[in-house]
């Protein structure tokens, strides 16, 4: 089997050969940038690259411009890696369709277990089925979703939480079962990350964003009005 591959976009260069051998260790293929313009030069004479990982800081064109730029053109995964951790800038990267949003310094491990989490998703091994619930249409295996019989765009993870949540409706669902059943890994993180998600599902699919209800002090449950 063809290894998958990834790009990795990073100016520093001991923080790129860290996640190059450790992405190849785990059987993935590496293309490495040293800024933005080299990352799409890659992504564009590339057509085959299974996810992106980009660091927000580069030279020539941030990881902000560049993430704008491949998201005009695809919805190939995304992953940010920053030295930050504000939450504005980690609501900006959701706003512009980024998949995770990961923090320096971070563990090797759990980059490579949340790129193989998305990898598996994204490689259509989710049954197939349609999903369906008071104006709500999920088609997963061509990643479309109507509301009201209009289609609208999610991103990867967004679409993945919207499936967990039409699968459990009715169900009092903690932050943490939402993680690690989304995420598929054991996330030790804050709720931050699930909460930003589920304030941009909310927005996207308009008045029947009501049907996620949070539960205060626990997560969330989804449950359409009677």
């Amino acid at each position: 089997m063809e290894a998958l591959k990834i790009l990795v976009a990073d100016d520093e260069f001991r923080i790129r050969k860290l996640v190059r051998d450790y992405l190849v260790k785990s059987g993935y293929e590496v293309l490495e940038a040293a800024d933005g313009e080299e990352a799409m030069d890659l992504f564009y004479s590339h057509k085959d690259i299974a996810l992106l990982v980009l660091d927000v800081m580069m030279p020539k064109l941030d990881g902000w411009k560049v993430c704008e730029e491949v998201r005009a053109v695809s919805k190939v995964p995304i992953i940010m890696l920053t030295a930050r951790s504000e939450e504005r800038d980690e609501l900006k990267g959701f706003a512009l369709g980024v998949d995770e949003y990961i923090s320096k310094p971070f563990s090797l491990k759990v980059l490579v277990a949340r790129i193989s989490a998305i990898l598996r998703r994204v490689g259509g091994t989710e049954p197939e089925e349609k999903l369906s619930y008071r104006g709500i249409e999920v088609d997963r295996t061509a990643h479309r979703v109507f509301v009201d019989g209009e289609e609208i765009e999610l991103s990867y993870k967004e679409f993945e939480l919207l499936c967990f949540f039409m699968e459990n409706k009715g169900i009092a669902l903690s932050r943490e079962k939402i993680l690690n059943s989304v995420w598929n890994f054991d996330y030790y993180g804050n709720a931050r990350t699930i909460d930003t998600h589920v304030k941009k599902l909310r927005s996207k699919i308009g008045p029947k964003g009501d049907y996620i209800r949070t539960i205060w002090g626990m997560g969330y449950k989804f449950e359409g009005e009677e």
